[in-house]
């Protein structure tokens, strides 16, 4: 059970939080000389819930708009979802009138479900029911959520019309094991049995194989960095499979698969335009027919696959959407002709590409007056932080250096976006 913050509701509990979030109130004092004059005027224990939350609040403002004024235990909000990934989520259910939050947490995902409809708020951790409701509330949804503290599989669904689960992904000696979760994956693919319409929150290391036929897994980043995995039942399922990248610190804007319009410079309505990904005949989604897709040499410019279009196992609808081509049939990079930009890839211009020769590239990079590199490795052993060290980098000058294979060759690329005066 975990410790409950609710007590930080009280006005004591409320002076506390304001004093050590207040960066006036004490100017002369460090964080923790703060704390320690605190304890002098509160409980001690209080003051120690107070900064523990502080320090949780800072955290959470990567995720949370309102976070200054939300309550979280540590695990959940670890395992919350930001509020773009619950919008997101939550768009897709906005068919269904009651919707269940089962494992609901802190409420991260709650916030966004209960906008303009009823959920049943589900959690076996009374304190994080609590939690759930009390940061409802705090974006103005707790009066649509109804909050039960019990066992999910204990549940009934009548009259609910979809079901949003987040199982428990890190319990026991499975604690980093991708696809175990408590309650287990099967228990929560079973829920499409009583109530058709289930979105499951996964983890991103979840194995595709694991995923039923007729399910849909779509992988979403936020930015560059892979965030969570969501199984997405029959009825609600569009593709196979599917990435969603969202802005990195921007407000929702999903482009999910890599097929539509998205390649089209300067619109900045295709987010909202592009469709699902998923092979099939040329249509009026412009989709180009699938086939298998070219092995070349690297050209003129790179592209790097979102770690969301890599797990979804879409590199080659996105080389086919593109026109682009695989440098090597089993690595992930792609290779163009032209700078081509996408929010799935990102877009690296060749300055230098031969194959891998360590001594013969680290006075190539000192020519071209490279002080600071980012080592991409794809294919090929070794040590990255070490090779860095011996390149002994040096000059005004940022680069991408990628060591990877060329039809299984060891091959090495000097790249820079595009527009650097690199090269």
């Amino acid at each position: 059970m975990n410790e409950d913050p609710t007590v930080l509701l009280s006005p004591q509990g409320q002076e506390v939080l304001a004093r050590l979030a207040d960066p006036h109130a004490e100017p002369h004092k460090s964080q923790l000389a703060l704390a320690v004059s605190l304890r002098r005027e509160y409980p001690p224990d209080l003051v120690a819930a107070a900064t523990a939350q502080h320090e949780l609040r800072l955290a959470a403002r990567a995720k949370f708009s309102r976070a200054v004024r939300m309550l979280f235990t540590r695990a959940g909000y670890e395992q919350s979802s930001s509020a773009p990934i619950a919008a997101h989520r939550a768009g897709r259910l906005r068919a269904a009138a009651r919707v269940a939050d089962l494992c609901c947490g802190i409420g991260g995902d709650l916030i966004a479900l209960a906008a303009g409809r009823e959920v049943l708020a589900v959690d076996r951790d009374e304190v994080h029911a609590r939690l759930a409701v009390h940061n409802a509330g705090v974006y103005n949804a707790a009066g649509h959520v109804r909050a039960c503290v019990a066992d999910v599989r204990d549940i009934r669904l009548a009259g609910i019309d979809a079901v949003f689960i987040d199982p428990a992904r890190r319990y026991g000696r499975h604690r980093f094991r991708a696809g175990v979760s408590d309650p287990p994956l099967d228990f929560c693919l079973s829920l499409a049995e009583r109530c058709p319409a289930v979105c499951i929150k996964a983890a991103p290391g979840l194995p595709i194989e694991v995923v039923p036929d007729g399910w849909e897994a779509e992988f979403i980043a936020d930015g560059k960095d892979l965030k969570e995995a969501v199984l997405w039942s029959p009825v609600l399922a569009t593709a196979p499979r599917r990435a969603t990248i969202l802005p990195a610190g921007d407000s929702l804007a999903a482009a999910p698969g890599v097929r539509g319009d998205l390649d089209v410079p300067g619109d900045p309505c295709w987010p909202a335009r592009a469709v699902a990904a998923g092979a099939g005949p040329a249509g009026a989604d412009g989709l180009v027919p699938a086939g298998p897709v070219p092995v070349g040499e690297p050209g003129e410019y790179l592209l790097d696959p979102n770690p969301a279009v890599t797990r979804a196992g879409l590199v080659a609808d996105l080389a086919r959407r593109l026109g682009a081509w695989q440098i090597d049939p089993r690595i992930a990079f792609l290779a163009v002709a032209q700078d081509v930009r996408t929010p799935f890839a990102r877009t690296l211009r060749v300055v230098e590409s031969a194959p891998w020769n360590e001594k013969l590239f680290a006075r190539r990079l000192r020519d071209l007056g490279v002080g600071a590199a980012d080592l991409r490795r794809r294919g090929l052993a070794g040590d990255v932080e070490r090779i860095h060290r011996r390149l002994k980098l040096a000059g005004p000058h940022r680069a991408t250096v990628v060591l990877t294979r060329v039809r299984d060759r060891p091959w090495g690329l000097i790249c820079a976006d595009p527009g650097s005066p690199l090269g």
